[in-house]
């Protein structure tokens, strides 16, 4: 049984195949260039789509639309001390505005950074200061078959392997990134963040946690990892920041909410150069290109996110779209992450060579079956990255129900009987910036 009911609807419909194929078609074979009203079920991504609580909508009512000194501002910074331990807070539009304030302050050209796993934004980011981003997994985060409880951890030893090779004075910024979003979305572990943190020190580095689900791994420390279970899930996720010295956090995912995001820093001489880029980049400091409003909604969010019943239910409608997915015969990573079921591509469609994108070629057949939408994060959206052809569809935050999941799987099923009638895919347009490409590149079947 669900903690929470139903308050407002939205209604949706399946669109006609014909209207299905033309859409695709019309969108350059990329699903980010759909309209919504055309995609049945949206698993795109789970930033922003969810749904809010009745004390967030509440919230939205208290919003002070001040330019400065916001009240507002001050219950975001009351939240955010009390919920993930800092004081230091900077409102920001989203995430990436977050990680332009933070990377923007720290890096110059010629740096290198060390990740967990880079995800999208934060790669273009490092590149967009002149940086390299340079990703440190443990073996088997991306292995489909791999087994273990935190294949989202930060390979220590390679981290230290690379600061040899390149000079700890080239490496200003260590970054772990919870959950591991490109790594399957697999969560790390309590040891391995204060592990991670030493070696910044080693390294004289600052230590940046990504900490956009910061609730759902603190829910995977306490159910895997040995001597947490007993721990309060609020505590465990405030001490999995505790050893930070800066955070970047996208309030579209654990803190509910549909749009927003902030920087947190410990270090006052660095809270007031990132300061200041925000003011240049986002807002002034106490509103960050946010309402009011907006802020109010996060700082409710917050709080909620680190409630138990919630974070077991969110995790949990994930596990069960993978289970739906593996009993229809489709390849998925496991165990699930928590925020979306990952699916190898590159196996359902192993005809298909990677430089012809077999995952794109997935995510559009899944939009053409069932309206369903999807995003790869293979080598089309990770251009010259050795890694997996995955699609990953991402569950919304308290948004749809086992009706829409058994749709999802029923159209997977119906895309792996005809498998083997699919092309590879190339593209035809694309931005300057790779490391974006697949937000607007356009892709056309390949005639062979």
């Amino acid at each position: 049984m669900r903690s929470y009911k139903a308050k407002a609807v939205t209604p949706i419909r399946l669109p006609d195949r014909e209207g299905r194929i033309e859409a695709l078609d019309a969108a350059g074979h990329n699903v980010f260039n759909l309209d919504s009203d055309a995609v049945y079920v949206d698993l795109l991504t789970d930033s922003g789509t969810g749904t809010m609580s009745d004390e967030q909508w509440a919230a939205l009512m208290r919003g002070d639309e001040a330019y400065a000194g916001s009240s507002s501002f001050a219950r975001l910074q009351s939240a955010v001390s009390d919920v993930m331990g800092f004081e230091h807070v900077i409102p920001t539009h989203q995430g990436r505005g977050a990680e332009n304030v933070v990377y923007g302050s720290l890096l110059e050209e010629g740096d290198v950074v060390l990740n967990n796993t880079h995800f999208d934004t934060t790669r273009a980011h490092v590149a967009n200061q002149g940086a390299e981003a340079v990703d440190c997994p443990v073996e088997g985060a991306w292995d489909r078959e791999a087994t273990g409880e935190f294949l989202g951890n930060f390979d220590v030893a390679q981290g230290r392997e690379i600061a040899d090779e390149v000079g700890a004075e080239r490496i200003p910024v260590v970054v772990t990134t919870i959950t591991n979003n490109s790594a399957a979305g697999q969560p790390v572990s309590l040891a391995n963040i204060r592990e991670t943190a030493e070696l910044a020190d080693e390294l004289d580095a600052w230590f940046v946690v990504d900490a956009c689900r910061f609730a759902e791994n603190a829910h995977f420390v306490k159910e895997r990892e040995p001597g947490q279970g007993d721990r309060a899930l609020a505590d465990i996720a405030r001490e999995q920041l505790s050893y930070a010295d800066a955070i970047t956090m996208s309030g579209k995912k654990d803190a509910l909410v549909n749009i927003g995001g902030f920087a947190a820093i410990r270090d006052d001489d660095l809270f007031e150069r990132a300061k200041q880029r925000a003011i240049l980049y986002e807002g002034f400091p106490t509103y960050g290109g946010l309402a009011g409003r907006d802020i109010e909604a996060m700082a409710v969010g917050l709080r909620e996110a680190v409630d138990p019943p919630y974070v077991a239910e969110r995790v949990e409608q994930v596990a069960t779209l993978g289970e739906l997915l593996q009993e229809a015969g489709i390849p998925i990573v496991t165990p699930t992450g928590g925020h979306a079921v990952y699916v190898d591509a590159g196996e359902l469609l192993d005809h298909i060579p990677t430089e012809r994108f077999p995952g794109q070629r997935l995510v559009c057949e899944l939009y053409r079956e069932g309206a369903v939408r999807g995003v790869e994060l293979g080598s089309f959206a990770f251009p010259g990255a050795d890694r997996p052809d995955y699609v990953r569809l991402a569950v919304p935050r308290r948004t749809y129900w086992r009706e829409h999941l058994e749709h999802v799987a029923e159209t997977a099923a119906a895309v792996r009987e005809q498998r083997e009638e699919y092309v590879g895919l190339e593209i035809v347009e694309e931005p300057p910036m790779k490391e974006l490409r697949h937000f607007s590149a356009r892709l056309e079947p390949v005639e062979e």
